[in-house]
Formats: C-alpha cells, sequence, structure tokens
C-alpha cells in the first residue's frame, strides 16, 4: 500500500485503497470530523511533490457519498449516455488532428505549439485563466494541463470554443493545486 493509502474495509470483507489528502483520511468528510491540524496536513501533503503533481491532469477531492444522496431516487445518466458523448467527443479529437504530422489523437497528448492551435481563448477566458494561475501561483504546466482539460469539456459538450466556463470548470480540476500547493 503506498503513503498516501489507507484500507477501507470494504462491503465484501476485502480491503479497498483510498488515497487522502492528509494522515487521518477524513478532510472534507461529512460523516466524521477530521482533527488534524494544518501543520500536520502540510507535512503530510508535503511528501508528494508539487513537481510530481504538477503532471497530473485532474486531481480532485470527491468527498464520499452519504446515505440519503446514496438512495435517493434521481436517475444518473447511464453509461452509455457518457460512452456515446466521450466517443463523440474523441471522434471530434480525431478530426481536429487528422491533418497533423504528429501522431496525435487526443487532447491530451498536444504538445504547447498543438494547444497554441487548438485552444483560442477570448478576451473573458484569458482574464480567468490569468486571474487562476496569478491567485494560485500555477506553473506552466498547470496552464498547459488546464487548456488541454477545458478543450476536452468543451469537446465533451460538443462547443467548438473553449467559453469562460469549460475554462472555470479546468481550474476546479485543479484543486489539489489550490488547496495544498498554493
Amino acid at each position: 500500500m503506498g503513503k498516501f493509502q489507507r484500507e477501507v474495509p470494504d462491503t465484501l470483507g476485502g480491503a479497498q485503497q483510498r488515497n487522502n489528502p492528509q494522515p487521518c483520511g477524513y478532510f472534507n468528510d461529512r460523516s466524521r470530523e477530521c482533527h488534524c491540524t494544518q501543520p500536520m496536513i502540510q507535512r503530510y501533503m508535503g511528501k508528494i511533490s508539487g513537481p510530481l503533481l504538477d503532471r497530473i491532469d485532474i486531481h480532485i477531492d470527491v468527498p464520499a457519498v452519504n446515505y440519503k444522496e446514496l438512495r435517493a431516487g434521481s436517475e444518473p445518466e447511464s453509461s452509455a449516455k457518457i460512452r456515446e458523448r466521450v466517443m463523440r467527443a474523441r471522434e471530434i479529437q480525431l478530426q481536429r488532428f487528422a491533418s497533423s504530422r504528429s501522431r496525435l489523437y487526443c487532447n491530451a497528448q498536444m504538445a504547447p505549439r498543438h494547444i497554441r492551435a487548438s485552444c483560442e481563448l477570448s478576451a473573458d477566458c484569458e482574464r480567468l485563466l490569468e486571474r487562476a494561475m496569478t491567485q494560485h501561483g500555477m506553473t506552466a504546466r498547470a496552464h498547459d494541463r488546464i487548456l488541454k482539460v477545458a478543450r476536452t469539456v468543451a469537446d465533451l459538450e460538443g462547443a467548438p470554443a473553449i467559453e469562460p466556463k469549460h475554462i472555470a470548470e479546468a481550474i476546479q480540476y485543479r484543486t489539489l493545486d489550490q488547496t495544498f500547493w498554493a
């Protein structure tokens, strides 16, 4: 088991691994209280290097689902519908890179020159991204990852251009940058 994981019993009597942003594992848990101090959390998170985390496109905190939400009568989006949307987005990306000499097939593979060509931003998008970069001290690598993710979010929506809402969503997927390394 890795340094940032703890075993959690699962319903079949085995164990599953859960990544935790701090020692006790209850950060942002609505049912249990975290008693870790800020220095404890910083020391714990210091075990993961900022440059390593910077290389991960999406990292978010996903709180446990409480029982009432789990049993609510709302119908979640089906896997088949999600798959359809993903397949449409992948087709958009294949078409985007078809004329490229590089053998790209998805946004995650874009190099900086591809990002410049495929991720044109409006003035509103530029301001939003600049503000996030400045306020959170994000790196050039984080900038490029945000643009790749924003392009993918726009593709999933079928939008031809990246909009401020796509940039905002991509920025939200960098929450560990903002929470623990800012």
